[in-house]
């Protein structure tokens, strides 16, 4: 994978990085940051770790979450050059009110948007994390443990721990590599899939117990009043639209969490060659071939209707 050159003369010449990824960030976003930082560190750099939302609990593991910080009225953004990861806009971010020195973006979701001066976005890597381990490959950087537990999280999440089609023998060699850094498969395999609290895992269960199937279609959705009743926060229900995907005959599956009165995050999970991020940009989203998402406002049958009209359409025209 080519780094382009302009990135490369780019972190050489600053002195300080602000580095930011998307809400509701999960671990390819956060192991992807805290990578760089710790990298761009060792090269004597300053860096400010952003991200608009709390680093949900279950990435405590990954050492340097930490560093992350949500508030950032102390900073004056305008003096700092942006590094924006794994997304490619600064709504995505929570940023677009915030002026900076310049910018970067890393990023391979397959919506792609034109902020950045410079822009490295490959869409067909199998995640941000793969991308900073090329990254830190050629700015000489050693890959320490930390930085290895980082980034094999990350390109775990976003491989389906190497299940998913995007798994190619280039990732499983930078898997092996990262192994050899440090990362322990099954420490991290773990703490990404088998430290669940209670109050999550009930949570899941009334989450499928709204379980609705159209045409191969799965629908299930999480209402604010059933984390409260369950004791569990929004950033549980991650992963959930993964679950009814497992049924053979399900080609889409799709999980609507309520955020506000009559406002949904709506998350897209597909197999084969439907392609979720086409979906997902008729609604102003974005994302992956296989995984993608938006937001929506509405009640939670108005959000239901327009998703299946989209999908209609989309199945029913010719891709150009």
């Amino acid at each position: 994978m080519k780094v382009p050159h302009r990135l490369l003369s780019f972190l050489g010449e600053e002195d300080k990085f602000f580095i930011a990824t998307h809400v509701n960030p999960e671990a390819d976003a956060v192991g992807s940051a805290i990578s760089l930082s710790m990298a761009l560190e060792s090269m004597g750099k300053e860096t400010v770790l952003y991200d608009k939302d709390p680093i949900p609990g279950f990435y405590d593991f990954l050492p340097g979450h930490q560093k992350f910080r949500s508030s950032i009225s102390s900073i004056k953004t305008s003096e700092f050059p942006l590094i924006l990861l794994d997304c490619n806009s600064l709504d995505r971010a929570g940023l677009d009110n915030y002026l900076f020195k310049n910018s970067a973006v890393i990023d391979h979701h397959e919506t792609v948007r034109d902020f950045g001066d410079i822009r490295w976005i490959v869409p067909q890597a199998a995640a941000t994390g793969l991308m900073i381990f090329y990254l830190l490959k050629e700015l000489g950087i050693k890959i320490t443990k930390e930085i290895a537990l980082n980034l094999y999280s990350a390109i775990c999440v976003d491989t389906g721990t190497f299940r998913y089609s995007n798994t190619t023998s280039e990732v499983l060699r930078v898997g092996a590599e990262l192994v050899e850094a440090g990362a322990d498969p099954a420490y991290i395999s773990n703490n990404l899939y088998e430290t669940w609290s209670k109050e999550r895992f009930t949570l899941l269960i009334r989450a499928l117990n709204t379980l609705e199937i159209r045409n191969g279609l799965a629908m299930t959705f999480v209402t604010r009043d059933m984390c409260k009743k369950a004791g569990a926060d929004p950033e549980d229900t991650e992963n959930f639209s993964n679950f009814p995907r497992i049924m053979k005959d399900i080609k889409v599956s799709v999980f609507f969490m309520e955020t506000a009165d009559n406002q949904w995050k709506v998350s897209l999970r597909s197999k084969g060659e439907m392609n979720v991020a086409k979906i997902a940009s008729i609604f102003d989203g974005g994302g992956h071939k296989n995984a993608a998402g938006y937001n929506v406002k509405g009640s939670l049958e108005f959000a239901k209707e327009t998703l299946l009209k989209a999908i209609s359409s989309k199945v029913q025209k010719p891709e150009s």
